[in-house]
């Protein structure tokens, strides 16, 4: 992975623990924060999380109620995480309002986890 390889040309030892995930000897030295930062953009992005076929249907059916509720902007969630983006719709001034401007529909459509 080029992210090791960089960081051994950075003087720092890979080790691999009985977890069999790679370790850095030198974590604590003051030659490790300026390799990572070296090396950081190396890494590969994160794979989204796929959401459970469950949480996908809850998360549609929030945003449903939310525009049902009178937030005709508010957006689908990702089809694949679930999640609810802000760059999907709405303005940033409707994003800050929405708790504040419309807190009986946030409450109703998208209650806090027990």
């Amino acid at each position: 992975m080029p992210f090791y390889t960089c960081m051994r040309q950075h003087g720092m030892t890979v080790s691999y623990g009985d977890d069999r995930a790679p370790h850095f000897v030198e974590k604590d030295s003051p030659q490790y924060p300026p390799a990572q930062r070296a090396c950081l953009p190396l890494l590969p992005s994160p794979s989204p999380v796929q959401a459970s076929a469950q949480d996908l249907a809850a998360a549609r059916k929030a945003s449903e109620c939310m525009r049902a509720k009178g937030i005709s902007w508010y957006p689908d969630p990702d089809p694949v995480t679930a999640e609810v983006q802000q760059k999907d719709g709405g303005t940033s001034e409707q994003w800050q309002e929405l708790k504040r401007d419309h807190r009986d529909a946030y409450r109703a459509c998208l209650p806090r986890p027990s």
